[in-house]
């Protein structure tokens, strides 16, 4: 197996995919999402339903964007943590 350094390097690193909430409520939600948007399916036109697709695509890219933030900033608060840790200061 590669070490983490050279699967990262290669770009074989997904975390984002492999997130997978075990929150009961993610589920519950889910489902209602999907039955919501069974629901819009059904009383919108069909181009009406695409253009609230579009705008839902759009706020799960926003997300995405967002989220991607705050893992960098995450990610970069630990590391000063550490260096701080490591170097001795308080």
């Amino acid at each position: 197996m590669k070490s983490f350094l050279e699967e990262l390097y290669y770009g074989k690193l997904y975390p984002s995919e492999q997130i997978v909430p075990d929150d009961p409520k993610y589920r519950a939600l889910s489902r209602q999402i999907s039955e919501m948007m069974q629901m819009w399916r059904q009383r919108l036109s069909e181009e009406d339903f695409r253009q609230l697709e579009a705008m839902l695509d759009l706020q799960g890219e926003s997300n995405s964007i967002h989220n991607m933030e705050t893992f960098v900033q995450g990610f970069k608060l630990g590391a000063s943590m550490m260096i701080e840790v490591l170097n001795g200061k308080e």
